[in-house]
């Protein structure tokens, strides 16, 4: 099994990109010098994780995001100065890791600025075979989970709203997640 969080030696050194994608663009939680609308290759951002801790509980399980295998991602990469480096990681491995359903891994990211560079950016990969990958579930078991979580960090259905207001911000769209804000305003039913 792999290893779920990164060595010191393949975290790279100098400044560190951190690559968010739910709510860690809305709600970082951490110092950064500058913040770059970017894009991810390979990994598709989709509400595949059962949440026991953050927006749901074991009993009541909510729903949040992970990087999952095939397509793109289109996210916000932080850059942190590389004085705050360590503190950011163990920030963000407290807050991520919390149960492990993550793989911590540096990815390539493509930043949507000019000169349109790569870099190599932390990111936070849903771990396939962990109990909490809810893998893909139909709008309507989505919507289920959604309405029913809450957790430490407060109700799901408001972590779906504030990813797709930042998504918004940031001048795109992710469908299934506007379809599903969409039904948590009640604005559409639900199709089977």
């Amino acid at each position: 099994m792999p290893a779920k969080i990164l060595s010191e030696a393949e975290l790279s050194r100098g400044d560190l990109w951190v690559f968010g994608y739910g709510s860690l663009m809305w709600r970082p939680g951490f110092e950064f010098i500058e913040q770059v609308p970017a894009r991810l290759i390979g990994e598709h951002r989709a509400l595949c994780v059962f949440s026991f801790v953050h927006r749901g509980t074991p009993e009541k399980p909510g729903l949040v995001l992970g990087l999952d295998r095939g397509g793109a991602c289109r996210g916000v990469a932080f850059r942190v100065a590389e004085r705050h480096r360590a503190a950011t990681v163990a920030y963000l491995r407290e807050r991520e890791q919390v149960t492990s359903v993550y793989r911590e891994v540096m990815r390539s990211v493509w930043l949507e600025n000019e000169p349109r560079q790569r870099v190599s950016a932390l990111a936070y990969v849903v771990d396939r075979g962990h109990v909490q990958y809810a893998g893909r579930l139909s709008l309507a078991e989505q919507l289920r989970h959604v309405q029913q979580g809450h957790g430490q960090s407060g109700a799901n259905r408001e972590y779906v709203l504030s990813t797709v207001k930042a998504i918004e911000a940031e001048g795109f769209r992710d469908p299934q997640l506007h379809q599903l804000a969409l039904m948590l305003h009640g604005e559409t039913p639900v199709h089977r």
